[in-house]
């Protein structure tokens, strides 16, 4: 964002700086000590799989506000919505 004026410095994609692995510094991991044996024999789990877990829940209402039609099982796919129209 261009401070002066409020607006994006770059008007397009073509002009747009994508981070590569060069311009990532020093990665730190830190495990807490308390293992959760319920996610896998390890006992770890990725802090990716924690701020993911309301996207399956977002699509699903998502379907549901664009179609009226509610589908409450993984993956949603297009015969399930069909399938539930027509009931």
């Amino acid at each position: 964002m261009d401070a002066r004026y409020g607006r994006y410095t770059n008007a397009n994609l073509a002009e747009y700086h994508v981070p590569v692995n060069a311009d990532i510094g020093t990665l730190n991991i830190s495990f807490v000590q308390k293992p959760d044996p319920h996610i896998n024999p390890l006992g770890a789990r990725g802090i990716g799989e924690i701020g993911i877990t309301g996207v399956a829940g977002a699509q699903g209402n998502a379907v549901y506000h664009a179609t009226g039609v509610r589908v409450c099982d993984l993956p949603v796919t297009l015969d399930k919505v069909l399938s539930r129209t027509m009931v």
